[in-house]
């Protein structure tokens, strides 16, 4: 004869029978497990098959018992924030500028004109003062970028 109520109340906690959101609940334990990369992809896979075929509470605490209950006390590793103008995008910068300077000139080459040699000779100008100003931007850029960082051991500060 199946146990009724009454008898829920002398049976084990472990021993309940476990519902659909408790087995959801340790599949999302498991999955927050493989996100932080406490779990592989074939444990993750066999677990969730344990969960979904577990049916008292002791059959899911088991699945779920070498996983850490919440986020980790410590701070987790995180890459320093990126500035929104790098190296990469000063580079391309530089490059084009420095294409157009050298279209301009061959213009200025091919028409032989003294007004195009000029009007060259000035676009040349405001490209090479913008190659000044991206080299000065991302030189403080990569400054700035090193400031947040603590120096390495035995350095003066």
């Amino acid at each position: 004869m199946p146990p009724g109520p009454a008898d829920e109340k002398s049976l084990l906690p472990d021993r309940l029978r476990a519902s659909h959101i408790d087995r959801d609940q340790v599949i999302s334990a498991l999955k927050a497990a493989f996100v932080q990369g406490r779990l592989t992809k074939e444990e993750f896979d066999t677990r969730v098959g344990h969960a979904l075929a577990s049916r008292t509470h002791a059959e899911l605490a088991a699945i779920t018992a070498d996983i850490p209950v919440g986020p980790m006390t410590g701070q987790p590793a995180r890459r320093p924030d990126r500035p929104a103008l790098g190296v990469k995008s000063g580079v391309c910068v530089t490059a084009s500028a420095a294409m157009l300077a050298a279209v301009l000139w061959a213009a200025a080459w091919s028409a032989g004109s003294a007004a195009a040699a000029a009007a060259a000779l000035a676009l040349s100008g405001v490209v090479i003062l913008t190659l000044f100003v991206t080299g000065y931007q991302v030189r403080d850029l990569q400054h700035r970028s090193r400031a947040g960082r603590p120096l390495p051991p035995g350095t003066a500060s």
